[in-house]
């Protein structure tokens, strides 16, 4: 496989703390299940971070930014069993990512966090 694009976000923690005490902004930013996962573990200001970072990284590794038919909460943040992190594309954005890129594609996604910080990096190849 070939690389299509590549991304990488930082975040402040507490940048996102504050933000998610604003409904309009979890709803327009994060899916159900993101908000119904990240409220449920001890420290939910870091999963949102997280997750947020990784919607900009995305973003970025397909070249578009938030824009042109690229929705966050249409771009949502799983994690597999073992824990290992990946992103599922949803309607329009799906729609548009597919059009846009005209291949099968890869996302791989790497997600972490360090007190103050969190980052992802995207790779998505063709």
């Amino acid at each position: 496989m070939k690389i299509y694009g590549i991304g990488t976000d930082i975040v402040e923690v507490n940048r996102i703390e504050k933000s998610i005490k604003k409904k309009l902004f979890i709803q327009k930013i994060f899916s159900k299940e993101e908000i119904l996962k990240c409220k449920k573990i001890k420290n939910p200001s870091n999963c949102f971070a997280k997750r947020f970072a990784a919607k900009e990284a995305f973003s970025k590794a397909l070249g578009t930014g938030i824009s042109k038919g690229i929705n966050f909460n249409e771009i949502i943040i799983l994690n597999e069993k073992n824990g290992k992190p990946f992103i599922k594309l949803l309607n329009k954005t799906k729609k548009n990512v597919e059009k846009k890129i005209k291949k099968k594609f890869k996302i791989s996604l790497s997600l972490t966090d360090e007190k103050k910080y969190a980052v992802a990096f995207v790779t998505i190849s063709i």
